[in-house]
């Protein structure tokens, strides 16, 4: 499917390396993009378009933090709690986000709509607690202005299906 609805795409990001192999990260993201995640299709669709044994896409998929190869919501927040962000208040930070939005470590909101994990290290320690939404970067947070943002999506989120 990717190869067909993306063909255009997939000849520019294939443009940019010197071999197909070399394109396997850009297209794994275009198949979370797609697919909202990577299942066993999506990374056996990626491994055909840069031949490839699926074994190796799923390596790389299962080695990456920016990938998964689970369902998750459709606002994924990644919060650090490594060490110098819990030393920053990170730890009770998630956890007053995951009791927030009523979810375990690693849940997803009943609708759907949010997954929270935590990752160790996004680089922005001096701006802790922070979080990354779909890759995009908050920080100095407090609950307060994650409960902005969660609203916020929510209402982008209804608005979509609106249309």
């Amino acid at each position: 499917m990717l190869a067909e609805k993306y063909a255009d795409r997939i000849e520019k990001i294939f443009s940019k390396y010197p071999d197909k192999r070399s394109a396997i990260m850009d297209l794994l993201y275009l198949a979370q993009e797609e697919y909202g995640w990577l299942s066993g299709d999506a990374l056996e669709e990626v491994a055909a378009l840069v031949d490839v044994d699926p074994t190796q896409a799923h390596s790389i998929a299962g080695f990456y933090t920016m990938y998964s190869e689970k369902p998750k919501g459709k606002y994924w927040f990644q919060v650090c709690t490594d060490l110098p962000c819990a030393l920053r208040g990170a730890d009770d930070f998630y956890q007053a986000l995951c009791e927030y939005l009523g979810v375990e470590d690693g849940g997803t909101t009943e609708d759907g709509l949010f997954t929270v994990e935590q990752v160790m290290c996004l680089a922005a320690c001096d701006r802790a607690p922070m979080m990354q939404c779909n890759f995009h970067y908050h920080e100095n947070l407090d609950l307060d202005k994650v409960k902005a943002l969660v609203e916020q999506l929510r209402q982008e989120a209804a608005a979509a299906q609106g249309e």
